[in-house]
């Protein structure tokens, strides 16, 4: 929600800022994230995305989703792998839910078996890495300014662009 417009199209023209964004998603249906007592819907969430694309068109998204909250039906797991398949993010960061005492969604009576949730959070391991490696194949070729970050290893050294893709040199 604070990822406005105006920040966006600042961070676009300036040269102090790297092309890298990390937005947490949670989910991708809109019954979870009512669930959760998210303050976005999807169709902002893609609005964001799609407004860092059209700005920035070689930036670097990422989200974080979890899988397996307390109300997180078939259907609705399905409509988050679908809508997170749809938008042109980088790389997912994916958690699985835990209960955490004193907390709403702890007292929430639906709740997803673990073996399920161990193997939604499979499924979204294998769409992040489907997302990254689409990110990379499309940067082959390009130069880009590198932000190198160890030591000399094996002959080698590592670092970041400045759009977040891990290169070694």
């Amino acid at each position: 929600n604070l990822l406005t417009d105006e920040i966006l199209e600042f961070i676009s023209t300036s040269r102090s800022f790297v092309h890298h964004f990390h937005v947490p998603l949670q989910s991708g249906c809109d019954n979870t994230l009512r669930a959760m007592k998210r303050r976005y819907n999807t169709d902002g969430y893609r609005a964001r995305i799609d407004k860092i694309k059209s700005l920035m068109s070689d930036a670097c998204i990422g989200a974080d989703v979890i899988v397996g909250f307390p109300t997180e039906s078939d259907s609705d797991f399905n409509e988050t792998r679908e809508f997170i398949k749809s938008l042109p993010l980088s790389y997912l960061h994916v958690f699985t839910y835990s209960e955490r005492e004193n907390t709403p969604a702890a007292q929430m009576e639906i709740s997803v078996p673990h073996t399920i949730r161990s193997e939604r959070s499979k499924i979204l391991h294998m769409v992040g890495e489907e997302k990254r490696t689409a990110f990379y194949r499309e940067h082959i070729g390009t130069i880009r300014p590198v932000l190198w970050e160890s030591d000399i290893k094996d002959g080698y050294i590592t670092g970041f662009t400045d759009n977040y893709i891990k290169v070694k040199h």
